[in-house]
Formats: structure tokens, C-alpha cells, sequence
């Protein structure tokens, strides 16, 4: 390797560094889908994108930013171009923020046995064993009553470990190492004090003095969307810092890399019409008001574009790419996975395609994307599941049944998905943030 090679390698490897730490301190700072909506703003607002209100009336222009935000927990963003949008159609990406996870139930406290514990429910399809002896927070969404009988709502984060659930010892479960099972119901409630039964140790208190620290002029809380964390903070590890582990990278790694992408674009000087959809509740079907499958993205769209014709011609130009996290072929496991179609770790973005259109890619998206990697320099990899296995899905397939729009599936290789801790590789999320760039700034 000469002198030009090294440095130029050295460059490359400080600058994936720099992105994987921003990728760490993103999730870590994002324990919720509200949290992560509020961080994305942020970032949107430091790149001079311009918050629009749904309530009110919109008076676009072209060549500026823009977003806009549903429930605190869905925000699309979007860059309005100087072409004509009926004929040059959208650039879009889309993720969602929501996670597999354990949520507080509304009347949660449970005082039995020396112990105060919270009621939980299974949020999505979450990998349930990983959940325990891990030191857990609690985030999320309260709303409340101040002094003046105002309603309010406020993000809280407890940020320090204040729950856990605890494993029986394997002497009371001699078979645990082969056979044991979680009953969500009675095995998942968290621990989070210890003592004699106490009908005032409440959450609702708990929150109000939480909200007063906060310095939140609060009287009564009135009702929460809360969900349990892993403290754990994320980090790159391995012997050669090959991997990323963190929670909630299904899917808040594609948010970040998206976002950045979507920011990176915006600062072209002849910037082209692009659009960012993250989506809540995939994790759960998406059909919801902020789901994929909900009105969020077609309203904004016919916003845009309230002329019906135009609408429809913008569409049949634009090209969505979904991004969600692929599953990588797992060292351990190597028979789960079709022997030609097994992603690796580092290997580069991957192409997700299904037959029964569990993803949306086709021909021509699938093409679209293996040429925009191949003006990158970047490998790009395929996954298909196995002939006689289930597959997953995105929102994808949701997002072009309801738009009609042309759609592409993509991720990047993951370890342990659903898991409380998931892994990717340390090299391809930069990767895929220069794809996604070059699809948005491309005409």
C-alpha cells in the first residue's frame, strides 16, 4: 500500500469511527419512539429544515426544507426541489422508530411478596429471554395536569437503572438451560423496590415527583405511554472494533442513517426533491394514525401536491428505498439461512427480496440499487429467506400499497434482531449512509 493508499484508508477509518459514534450516542439518547422523534428534529432544525404545523396552513416554497411531525412519534421531512415534482417525482426513504420492547401497563403496581413491581406488556415481536438481569430505565410520554388545570404533556427519562427483572436461580429450574419459557404475564413484571405492601408507592407519584425535578410545574398525572430500557450504553467492541452493539438498532440505526443522508443531500447546490417517512408501530402491523399503513405520507404528499393528477404523476416518478435491518448469517446458526442468500457482517448494504412480497423490491428498484453501490465502490448483498421458513416484512409492501409508489427493501446486516441488544457491523452503516446520499442527490 503507498503513501496515498494509507492515508486515504486512515481518512476513511476516522471518518466511519465519527459516524458510529454519532450512531451510538443518537440511540442512546433515543430510548423511545418520542425521543428519537424530538432528537431527529433537532438535527433537522440545526440543518435550517423548518417545522410546519398540521393544524396550520402551509405556504411552500421551493428550494427550502421542511418536516413535520404526528403524535411526537412520526416525522417525515422533505426538500423541495427546483425541477418540476410531476415530472422528477420524490426521492424517498423510510424507516420507523419503534422497537420490540416492554411497555408499562396503566394501572401497573404491583405490591406483593417484599416487593413493588410494574405490569408489563409485550410491545412487538421482542426476543423475551435477553429481558432479564439487565439493568432497565423507564421513558417515555406522560401527561398530566398542571396547577392551573391546564392538560400538558412532557418526554420524561429516569436515564439511571431503576428496574430489573430477575432470573430463578437454576436450582428452582433444573431445566432451565433446555427448556425454559416466559410467561409474559407472570414473569415479566420488573422489580423495581423492595418492601412491605405500601398502596402509596404509586407510578403516578413517582412520575409527578419526577416531573417537579424536572422543574415541570405538574399537579396530577393523568395518564403514560412508558417503556422499559437497557442502560447499557452502545459502543463499537470486538478485537478489531468490528461491530456496533447497541439497543433498538432495528430500527434507529436506518433512522440515523437516513436522516443524514436526507441532511447531506439538502446541502447540494442544485438539491432535487427528496423526502424522509419514519414511521411509529411497525413493529405491530403499522396501522395506526402514524403508521405506514396509516394517512401520515399520503396527506402530506397531497398537501404538496393538492391537484389530484399531479399527485398521481409525481408518484409513478418517485422511488421509495425502505430501509430496515437484514438479518446476517449467524456463525452459529449458518443452516437458518439460504446458502446463496446469507449476508454477512460488513459485507455491505443488503438488497431484501421475498416472492410472496414480504418485501417490495422488484427488477427494476433491485437494479436501480445494485448500480447506485456499484458507483459508490460498495458491495451490496442479497438476502432471501429460506424456501421453507416464514419471512418478516417492513413498511415496505404497507407504504406502496397505500401510495402506489415504486419500492426498494433494503438493510444492513444484523445479529440478534428483537434482541434487548442487537449487533451490526462497524463498517456498513457508513456505507449505506453514501448509497442513500448519491439515490437522493442523483437526477
Amino acid at each position: 500500500m503507498n503513501k496515498q493508499s494509507r492515508h486515504d484508508a486512515a481518512e476513511n477509518a476516522s471518518l466511519r469511527q465519527q459516524f458510529n459514534h454519532q450512531i451510538c450516542d443518537f440511540i442512546d439518547r433515543s430510548p423511545t419512539p418520542f425521543h428519537a422523534v424530538r432528537n431527529m428534529a433537532q438535527l433537522l432544525d440545526e440543518a435550517e429544515f423548518i417545522v410546519l404545523q398540521e393544524g396550520d396552513s402551509w405556504a411552500l416554497e421551493a428550494g427550502e426544507q421542511y418536516y413535520v411531525i404526528r403524535n411526537q412519534s412520526s416525522i417525515i421531512a422533505w426538500t423541495q426541489g427546483h425541477q418540476s415534482l410531476t415530472e422528477q417525482g420524490f426521492h424517498m426513504l423510510g424507516a420507523h422508530t419503534d422497537s420490540p420492547c416492554l411497555k408499562v401497563k396503566p394501572n401497573a403496581d404491583i405490591h406483593q411478596s417484599n416487593s413493588w413491581r410494574l405490569g408489563v406488556e409485550v410491545y412487538g415481536g421482542a426476543l423475551l429471554n435477553p429481558w432479564f438481569d439487565r439493568d432497565l430505565s423507564v421513558a417515555g410520554r406522560v401527561h398530566y395536569q398542571d396547577k392551573q388545570g391546564s392538560l400538558a404533556c412532557a418526554l420524561i427519562d429516569f436515564k439511571c437503572p431503576i428496574a430489573t427483572i430477575p432470573s430463578l436461580a437454576i436450582h428452582l429450574d433444573r431445566e432451565a438451560n433446555q427448556k425454559r419459557s416466559v410467561n409474559a404475564q407472570l414473569h415479566l413484571p420488573v422489580l423495581i423496590a423492595c418492601g412491605d405492601d405500601n398502596e402509596k408507592n404509586s407510578l403516578h407519584q413517582l412520575l409527578l415527583t419526577q416531573l417537579n425535578e424536572m422543574a415541570i410545574d405538574a399537579d396530577q398525572v393523568l395518564d403514560h405511554e412508558l417503556f422499559l430500557y437497557d442502560t447499557q450504553p452502545s459502543n463499537t467492541i470486538g478485537l478489531h472494533g468490528d461491530f456496533i452493539a447497541a439497543s433498538r438498532l432495528d430500527n434507529l440505526l436506518s433512522c440515523y442513517i437516513d436522516l443524514m443522508a436526507i441532511i447531506t443531500a439538502s446541502e447540494a447546490t442544485e438539491s432535487q426533491w427528496s423526502m424522509l417517512i419514519c414511521s411509529d408501530h411497525e413493529e405491530v402491523g403499522s396501522h395506526s394514525a402514524v403508521g405506514a399503513a396509516g394517512p401520515f405520507l399520503q396527506q402530506t404528499l397531497q398537501r404538496i401536491l393538492p391537484n389530484s393528477e399531479d399527485f398521481v404523476r409525481a408518484v409513478s416518478h418517485s422511488t421509495l428505498i425502505s430501509t430496515d435491518n437484514a438479518h446476517a448469517l449467524h456463525p452459529s446458526h449458518v443452516d437458518k439461512m439460504d446458502p446463496l442468500h446469507s449476508p454477512k457482517v460488513n459485507g455491505g448494504p443488503v438488497i431484501k427480496i421475498n416472492a410472496n412480497q414480504r418485501y417490495a423490491s422488484n427488477s427494476e428498484t433491485q437494479a436501480l440499487f445494485r448500480a447506485l453501490c456499484h458507483r459508490c465502490d460498495i458491495p451490496v448483498q442479497d438476502f432471501v429467506t429460506r424456501s421453507d421458513m416464514g419471512c418478516g416484512s417492513t413498511i415496505g409492501p404497507i407504504t406502496a400499497t397505500e401510495i402506489g409508489v415504486k419500492t426498494l427493501d433494503v438493510g444492513v446486516p444484523t445479529y440478534g434482531m428483537h434482541s434487548i441488544r442487537e449487533l451490526t457491523g462497524s463498517h456498513d452503516p457508513l456505507r449505506m449512509k453514501k448509497v442513500l446520499s448519491h439515490f437522493l442527490m442523483r437526477n
